[in-house]
This record gives structure tokens, C-alpha cells and sequence, in this order.
């Protein structure tokens, strides 16, 4: 651990002096880089200078109580008692803090979510998914930027497409990507039967120019009438646009914003995330074939979780993780559950 963590703290100097030379100000992209590893960096250095001054606490307590003075001796039984144990979990947490991380964790995030089987019901689900994790994310700090919503029956929610703006977005939200099931009795079911419905979540990391090129060859855009709500402008002009990616096929819409510009960059913020996870799961698949079956790889094609409404249990079938407080994690609380999955990918990682 003192290896890397003499480093962590070299590499947090190095990147405080980048950030305060005003060539970086000229580079949103590497200024925003540089920012990302600022903010990831800091809890090191906290951490370490809270266990430097514990150390030197103990060694003075120690001093103390070898003085032959009764009053000084009295004085360090007290940080005898305690400083130990305070030490042993500092140096824990330093040493989680400095476990390899992956490089898009402190990334921003799109989130889609999407109503699946089970029609107006998945849609009501998906919905509460949203506000879900709308929730977590305000409790971590983070900001959700809405990019598109196509709002179904009753409340519910056939599609949506968010930004979540904050540190760490990507590492806290990576293992929601897959097929999330939900089973309870509808508001409409006459005679009490659990109906079963779905929703699905895709995660993907924000990308950046830099990350994935995009030859403007391989794009077809089409413009079209936006429909819905969305102010004055909506059914009036051809705002909407839809951009294809030759190459993959992939297809991005958004309509959601004023112009046909904003549109088309909102669009392509979505089609290069789409792109960079396509990317990162191949280059898992071919990393390790068990990894893609566990939790991290961004493999939406199975179920993962299940929420049983008539016994307020959810249950991740990633890692057979089973909790009884459906309510709290709808409201937002999710941190036993990411904990639970972190931990589980990263004994993966370690094994593998």
C-alpha cells in the first residue's frame, strides 16, 4: 500500500499544479480530465493526512506514557485506547481508495431507461426506476439533465434518456445496466393476481471526442416535425433529428430540445456513449468470457433483479443478494446493494 499510495499523493501534487497552469483553462478537455482525477484524488489525500496525524498522536502518546509523570501517563491512556483503531480503519480505507479503478468510473453518465414486457405496467416500472435513480443520484450529489422522455398511460414511462452529471457517476451506476423485473398486483387487476412486468436500464459512460472518432462520412442525419410536448415550436418545424451510424447501424432520435441543433448535439453526445460502451463490452468479452456473466460488462441481455412488491424484497440474481426494504431502495437508497455488487466485481477481478 505505501507504494501506491506515495504515488497517488505525487500524482495528486502533479495534477494541482496542472489545474492551476493557465495553458490548462485554453483545453475544456483536458481541463475536465484533469478535474475528474482532482476529485478523485482528494479522498487519498484526506484520508492520508488524517492517518499521518494519527500516527504521530500515537507516537506521542507513547512518549507520554513512558514520562513516569502519573498526570502525562493519564493523559495518553486515553489515545492508547483509542488511536489503534483508529489507525487500523484509516489505513482500510486508504487501502480501498487505492484499489485499481477502472479509467470511465469517474465519468459522467446516459441512462436509458425503457419499458419492456408487460405494457402499461412496465411503463408505470420504468417510471419508478427513473425517480429511482433520479433519488440516488441526488443523494450522491449528482444532477440529472433530462435528453428525452416519451411519456406513456396513466404516469407511466415508454422510454427515457438522461444525463447524470457528477463524480463517480459511472462507478456508482456501471452494474444497473440489464433487464429489471417487477412483480405485484396492478392497480387495475380486479381480482389480486401478481402480474410480472419489465423494464429495462442501459448505463453508459460519457464519451468525448477524443474517445471515439466519428468520421462525418459514416453518419446519415435525417430531420423530421418533433410531436408531443415541448412548447411552441413542436409540430410547427422540423427540429427533430435522427442520426444513423452506418457502420454499427446504431440510431439515435432526439427531439426533446428547442432547435435542430440542440438536438444534434444532444444526439451525438448519445450516439458516441452508446459507441464507447460497445466498445468497453467487446473488449471485456474478449478479455475474459466468465466476466461477461458477472456483473460490470454491460450485458443488458439477462435479468437482473428482481422486485417483489407483495413481500418487499428485491433480489439481485447477479450475486443471489436478497434485501427486504423495497420501499427505502425505491426512494433512492441503493448503497447496500451497489456495495454488495462493487465488492462482488471486484473479488471477480481479483480471481481473474
Amino acid at each position: 500500500m505505501e507504494s501506491r499510495l506515495r504515488q497517488a499523493l505525487a500524482r495528486a501534487e502533479q495534477v494541482s499544479r496542472e489545474l492551476s497552469d493557465p495553458a490548462i483553462a485554453s483545453d475544456p478537455a483536458r481541463l475536465k480530465s484533469l478535474g475528474r482525477e482532482h476529485a478523485r484524488l482528494q479522498p487519498i489525500v484526506r484520508a492520508a493526512e488524517r492517518l499521518s496525524r494519527a500516527q504521530e498522536s500515537l507516537a506521542e502518546a507513547k512518549e507520554l506514557a513512558e514520562s513516569g509523570d502519573s498526570e502525562l501517563i493519564a493523559l495518553a491512556a486515553e489515545d492508547l485506547a483509542t488511536l489503534p483503531d483508529e489507525i487500523a480503519a484509516l489505513e482500510a480505507e486508504l487501502t480501498e481508495l487505492l484499489l485499481p479503478r477502472d479509467p470511465h468510473d469517474d465519468r459522467d453518465v446516459i441512462l436509458e431507461v425503457r419499458a419492456g414486457t408487460g405494457g402499461d405496467e412496465a411503463a408505470l416500472f420504468a417510471a419508478e426506476l427513473l425517480r429511482m435513480y433520479t433519488r440516488y443520484a441526488e443523494r450522491n450529489k449528482m444532477r440529472i439533465e433530462p435528453m428525452e422522455l416519451d411519456e406513456g398511460n396513466a404516469g407511466g414511462l415508454k422510454s427515457a434518456v438522461v444525463a447524470v452529471r457528477g463524480v463517480g457517476a459511472y462507478g456508482l451506476l456501471r452494474h444497473e445496466s440489464g433487464v429489471h423485473r417487477v412483480q405485484r398486483v396492478p392497480a387495475t387487476e380486479t381480482q389480486g393476481r401478481i402480474h410480472t412486468s419489465a423494464a429495462t436500464v442501459a448505463v453508459l459512460p460519457e464519451a468525448e471526442e477524443v474517445d471515439v472518432r466519428i468520421e462525418p462520412a459514416d453518419l446519415r442525419i435525417d430531420v423530421f416535425r418533433a410531436s408531443g410536448p415541448g412548447g411552441q415550436s413542436v409540430n410547427t418545424t422540423d427540429s427533430a433529428v435522427r442520426i444513423t451510424h452506418l457502420p454499427t447501424g446504431l440510431v439515435v432520435s432526439q427531439q426533446d430540445q428547442k432547435s435542430q441543433l440542440q438536438n444534434k448535439l444532444k444526439g451525438m453526445e448519445v450516439l458516441r456513449a452508446r459507441l464507447l460502451d460497445r466498445m468497453i463490452a467487446e473488449s471485456e468479452a474478449a478479455r475474459s468470457a466468465e466476466r461477461r456473466a458477472m456483473v460490470g460488462t454491460g450485458d443488458r441481455s439477462g435479468k437482473i433483479r428482481t422486485y417483489n412488491f407483495p413481500q418487499s424484497r428485491i433480489t439481485d440474481h447477479r450475486i443471489n443478494l436478497s434485501v427486504h426494504n423495497l420501499t427505502d431502495v425505491l426512494e433512492g437508497k441503493l448503497d447496500e446493494i451497489v456495495a454488495a455488487l462493487k465488492m462482488a466485481a471486484r473479488a471477480e477481478q481479483q480471481d481473474g
